[in-house]
């Protein structure tokens, strides 16, 4: 699993080693009655009833059910306070939330020094532990130990760990031996376990990862507390991020006795869709060694010719602006880098000796970079990018400035020991108590002046300060209103700057989650004449639970937005038209622009470092002109899925009839503390099985949702389009948003075709599923998908090569409130989608561009919600 480094407060009292668990507080507190029916909340994926989830953990059957366990904060709907939660399921589909399974350890003043991050949970039918007996054969959980900084003897180290139960997963005691396997190491961790019989024995098989070095270690064991070595796999194919949650198996080629195995390992950020993703290795295990069969051997340079690589030392006729003033002359240097940077995770998937790297002293210096001017004279611009995912916005500035207008309340420029309430405003709650706080001359950055409201300086508690600070009444005298803001974003109501009208707010805004303040603006113009008061209210607490406020102007103007971009751009007639960026990853991969709408024209590229903060550097390496665009090398990969949001995926143990079911948190590190659900955060994917099949590449995976899903199926209210030929947009009959679509399509004339979910009946919003005839690419577009402003990088369009079959493209869709996953010929190709769109946007339609597209057959079946059903 990810680290996500936020302390929430956690309950008192003393969980250690040996301590039987049955007695802790459980996750699944008191609910509302509407608890299954909020915005967003999905019907047939399981969610936990609130609060935080990521990775699917300690997958098992046994006697009957299946077990799944998974990364939880049972006190906050953030990452935090890493436990893991419990759900069970005879069937895969109907799911009952059980209490809190493995709670943290806490020491003797309630705070943690054990995290439990992921693992496994193998059923020990021999009693091999010692833990159960022959009649009542344990449960063991091997998970891994994240030991805080509160930790007497391994603070920051990462171990494995196991804990027991003989009731059948319900209770848990952790074992007083822990850790069973040190490394003493910051990033081991992931534990997948699993029973191997083979030519060298039986015994305990468990794949961990070393995150940071891109390795699989292999371990075996004969009683699950002492394991010895193995071997290890990797670095191979992708390794832009870290390695996560492994697994290993073997599956049967259909249609063939053969069987292979499968290495799946997880990363983030770095997959192909962006930020976290699985993918797959395919090869033997003898028990000892995985040896893959599917790594990508290293690319050849795209064709074309250079136009600039960095690889003579210098940055020839490019004109670089480093920070003026700044120790270390960063971002970029005098020279281009040779790699790595001092305090830089490792780089890689450059070309040759020297690359652009803004690294230089750490993400703090800003600067720009630009070529000399060409004619363009090729098709495609062809080059490296990596580093960190922060896109170029049209309509922003790479300054600061603030907007013309009257600077309200002097910008808080008050002179020394004049408080906010000496002016007028008004505060309640904690910014009460110590009025000579407010102003603060702390927190947060991108402030003008020096002084500003801080409701975490503003208070005695930090950021579980609660309370308000109010203005005095000013007229509004123009059409905009434009300030500063920087610090915790919270979409319920909880921490907003507020202009109240009549004591009633009548504009709001939260903060972006960070402590860079930018500017923001309200358009007040139908307010004109009246009377106003802002408010900063802050009933947040933990967390980012604050808000950082300076600079209001009031002007006819809104204020331009600062850019925070980390982009190569394309510039022609001083416009930005393309633009590239990073993928929060130390490691370049290929990019292209399209050079052919401005053949002819002159144009130049500029690489921006506009960002101080978390991944706020750019990499850029080997600019080709040619005539095809570059294949991201992550496209050569294998994938588990082709879209944003499945990921830590991992399968059961001990599955009846010898099948592998999976589930993948169906979520992305990238938003995925962002996205607008309440009082839950994130859900796990459909169980899919998976199967090998033979392709042109060798055996790769195939996946299907498992067939229990199908008892879903409100059959007699299912709907059947007649085979027709279809141009423009059409809206269909039937409406859902919790249904399965199967589809056969044939592309007829068209170049573009499909179907559109998740619609309004006005167009306005809509998740476009389609198909690109000259491109062969199959693709989920939910950048009108409805609520897509909640994170910048949550609108994306997911696309993956796909071959016809017979001229056919074969979809099955499952709907869901809020997601979309795609499974095409017969399962050979997944995209799985968050979407959140507005209510009542339920309509399904069929599209096609530049001709007709051939609909075979089209049947929509309305599935009935499995969750929160009562039953």
């Amino acid at each position: 699993m990810s680290r996500r480094r936020l302390r929430l407060p956690v309950v008192t009292g003393l969980v250690g080693a040996g301590t039987t668990l049955s007695l802790l507080a459980t996750s699944a507190q008191a609910l509302p009655s509407a608890v299954g029916d909020e915005p967003y909340r999905p019907a047939i994926h399981f969610t936990p009833a609130r609060n935080w989830m990521n990775d699917p953990n300690g997958l098992v059957y046994y006697k009957g059910t299946y077990h799944l366990f998974f990364q939880h904060n049972p006190r906050g709907d953030r990452w935090g306070n890493m436990s893991w939660g419990h759900a069970t399921s005879t069937d895969l589909v109907h799911w009952r939330e059980q209490p809190l399974a493995i709670p943290q350890t806490l020491n003797a003043a309630g705070e943690s020094v054990e995290d439990i991050f992921s693992g496994s949970v193998v059923v020990d039918k021999t009693n091999s532990s010692g833990f159960g007996t022959a009649t009542n054969p344990p449960l063991v959980a091997i998970y891994t130990s994240a030991y805080t900084d509160k930790h007497p003897t391994l603070a920051g180290k990462q171990a494995q760990s196991l804990a027991y139960s003989t009731d059948g997963g319900m209770t848990w005691t952790k074992y007083a031996g822990n850790p069973v396997l040190n490394r003493d190491s910051a990033n081991f961790r992931d534990p997948k376990v699993f029973r191997y019989s083979g030519p060298k024995g039986t015994y305990w098989v468990m794949a961990a990862v070393e995150a940071q070095e891109h390795r699989v270690l292999l371990y075996k064991s004969r009683d699950l507390k002492n394991w010895t070595y193995l071997s290890d796999f990797g670095p191979a194919n992708a390794v832009g991020g870290q390695w996560e949650c492994p697994d290993l198996f073997q599956l049967q080629i259909q249609g063939t006795t053969t069987r292979k195995w499968v290495m799946v390992v997880n990363i983030n950020p770095g997959s192909v869709a962006g930020g976290s993703g699985g993918q797959y290795f395919v090869g033997n295990f003898d028990g000892e060694r995985f040896v893959s069969e599917s790594t990508v051997s290293a690319d050849t340079l795209p064709p074309g010719t250079s136009f600039a690589s960095f690889d003579d030392g210098t940055y020839g006729d490019w004109t670089v602006s480093n920070e003026p003033g700044n120790w270390a002359n960063g971002p970029w240097g005098d020279a281009p880098a040779t790699g790595t940077l001092p305090g830089q995770n490792p780089v890689s998937g450059f070309v040759g000796s020297g690359l652009v790297n803004g690294f230089l002293d750490y993400d703090w210096p800003v600067g720009t970079m630009r070529s000399p001017e060409f004619t363009v004279d090729a098709a495609y611009l062809n080059f490296l990018v990596g580093g960190g995912n922060h896109p170029h916005v049209a309509g922003t500035q790479l300054s600061n400035d603030p907007p013309a207008g009257s600077l309200l309340w002097d910008g808080f420029e008050f002179p020394d020991g004049t408080t906010l309430a000496d002016t007028g405003w008004q505060a309640t709650g904690d910014f009460a108590t110590e009025p000579w706080r407010n102003p603060s001359t702390a927190g947060g950055d991108y402030y003008i002046g020096r002084k500003r409201i801080n409701t975490w300086e503003g208070g005695p508690r930090g950021d579980d300060n609660l309370g308000s600070l109010t203005s005095p009444a000013f007229e509004i005298t123009a059409d905009h209103l434009s300030m500063l803001v920087g610090g915790g974003r919270r979409t319920d109501g909880s921490l907003e700057v507020q202009l109240l009208v009549g004591g009633q707010v009548v504009r709001s805004l939260t903060g972006p989650e960070g402590g860079a303040l930018n500017w923001r603006s309200w358009d007040v113009a139908d307010l004109r004449g009246q009377q106003a008061q802002l408010r900063v209210w802050d009933q947040a607490a933990g967390g980012w639970g604050h808000l950082t406020l300076d600079h209001v102007v009031m002007g006819d103007t809104p204020a331009i937005p600062r850019s925070d971009e980390t982009a190569v751009n394309l510039v022609v007639d001083g416009k930005v038209v393309a633009s590239a960026t990073g993928a929060n990853s130390e490691y370049l991969d290929w990019h292209s622009f399209d050079l052919r709408p401005y053949a002819g024209r002159t144009a130049y590229l500029e690489i921006v470092d506009n960002n101080r903060f978390g991944w706020g550097h750019i990499l850029a390496d080997e600019f080709r002109f040619g005539s095809q665009p570059a294949a991201t090398r992550a496209e050569s990969y294998d994938w588990l899925d082709w879209g944003r949001d499945y990921y830590a995926a991992v399968s059961w143990n001990d599955v009846p009839g010898g099948k592998r079911v999976m589930i993948g948190w169906m979520n992305n590190w990238d938003y995925a503390n962002d996205i607008p659900t309440s009082p839950w955060r994130s859900a796990m994917s459909l169980p899919r099985n998976v199967w090998l099949a033979q392709t042109p590449k060798g055996p790769r995976i195939v996946s299907r949702v498992v067939p229990q899903a199908a008892a879903l199926g409100l059959t007699e209210q299912a709907y059947a389009a007649p085979a027709q030929s279809v141009s423009g947009s059409r809206l269909l009959p039937k409406r859902g948003s919790v249904a399965r679509i199967d589809a056969v399509l044939r592309p007829g004339t068209a170049t573009r075709f499909g179907l559109t979910v998740h619609g309004a009946a006005d167009g306005s919003e809509k998740t476009v599923i389609g198909y690109d005839t000259t491109t062969g690419r199959l693709f989920v577009d939910r950048t009108d998908s409805g609520n897509v402003g909640f994170h910048p990088a949550f609108p994306s369009v997911e696309d993956a090569q796909v071959s016809l079959v017979g001229g056919k493209l074969t979809l099955s869709v499952y709907l869901d409130r809020s997601s979309v996953e795609l499974f095409a010929q017969g399962g050979r190709t997944a995209i799985t989608d968050q979407v959140f769109p507005s209510a009542g946007s339920n309509r399904i339609g069929m599209w096609a561009e530049g001709g007709a597209m051939r609909v075979e057959s089209l049947k929509i079946t309305p599935l009935k919600a499995s969750m929160f059903t009562g039953q």
